[in-house]
């Protein structure tokens, strides 16, 4: 028997046409194009993940969510359903893309939503992050009073700039968040992604020890990377000036031997043999691995 090609394709030119103006988020239009699929073919298997991609699309542009439990509703709703429909009927490259406009749409919605530290997470700042618009989110974080001395806001201000800037541009803020919160500090190290980063980490963890440090800072392997900055300052002298930058903080063992070697930096151009030992003695006390790693760039 030959096949009518005009019959037999009918089904992918409905459902491509209900694809296609889901892709452009033309809701009247793709709910147009899902009736006539539906009436044509009651029974297709893609009629319900596409059934859920237009709803998604038809509740764009909507009002901004009145609280935090609004936001928590929809945003579950993105991630559980929408997110891996949106990834299987439109393909890996076109799915993040659209995915994109979900994210900052949730984002916009958001914006009255003030942060709370235990809800951190429900706030316009990360939605802007995992919708790919890097000033935004900059914006939405930097609105946080005191965000710089809070772990969460100060790690999407530095995933944001360091998106847009490189990593040089937050230095000083790695430095901070490092001291304030080495857990957070890790994950960040991970979302970032960054191949200098990276390897400078993978150094640190086969050459730092955290023995030797005073009984009252022994910690484990997560709070080891307080002393991150400083450990990268000793092995690259040339990061002075950068992270010099950073803001004072609590006056933490991991801050105080950043300090140390930074004056030791200084000192040694000036040539202050005297003063020299005794940062020198200093730093030892505080951190003998620390001191081992400045020892082994002089």
């Amino acid at each position: 028997m030959q096949l009518n090609i005009f019959d037999d394709s009918r089904d992918v030119m409905l459902r491509n046409d209900v694809v296609s103006a889901l892709e452009r988020c033309d809701a009247p239009a793709a709910r147009a194009a899902l009736n006539r699929f539906m009436e044509e073919y009651p029974s297709d298997e893609t009629l319900a993940p596409l059934g859920i991609l237009n709803a998604a699309v038809a509740k764009r542009g909507g009002a901004l969510f009145a609280d935090h439990e609004a936001l928590r509703a929809a945003e579950a709703e993105l991630s559980d359903h929408v997110e891996p429909t949106a990834r299987r009927m439109f393909g890996a490259k076109s799915g993040a893309a659209w995915l994109n406009g979900a994210w900052r749409e949730l984002a916009r919605r958001s914006a009255r939503l003030a942060f709370r530290e235990g809800e951190r997470e429900l706030h316009a700042a990360p939605l802007w992050l995992r919708g790919g618009d890097w000033e935004a989110a900059d914006r939405a974080a930097t609105a946080i009073a005191s965000w710089r001395r809070i772990p969460a806001p100060l790690a999407w201000v530095i995933e944001a700039r360091h998106r847009r800037q490189g990593l040089e541009a937050v230095w000083p803020l790695l430095c901070e968040l490092a001291w304030m919160s080495p857990d957070c500090f890790g994950r960040l190290l991970g979302r970032l992604a960054d191949s200098a980063l990276t390897r400078l980490r993978k150094d640190f963890d086969a050459g730092f020890e955290a023995e030797g440090t005073s009984a009252d800072l022994a910690c484990d392997l997560a709070c080891d990377l307080a002393w991150f900055p400083a450990w990268v300052l000793a092995d690259k002298p040339r990061l002075a000036p950068l992270l010099r930058q950073a803001m004072a903080g609590q006056d933490s063992a991991p801050e105080r031997g950043m300090r140390l070697l930074l004056q030791l930096t200084g000192l040694g151009k000036q040539g202050r043999q005297a003063d020299i030992v005794e940062r020198r003695q200093a730093l030892q006390a505080l951190q003998p691995s620390l001191y081992g790693a400045y020892l082994r760039k002089l």
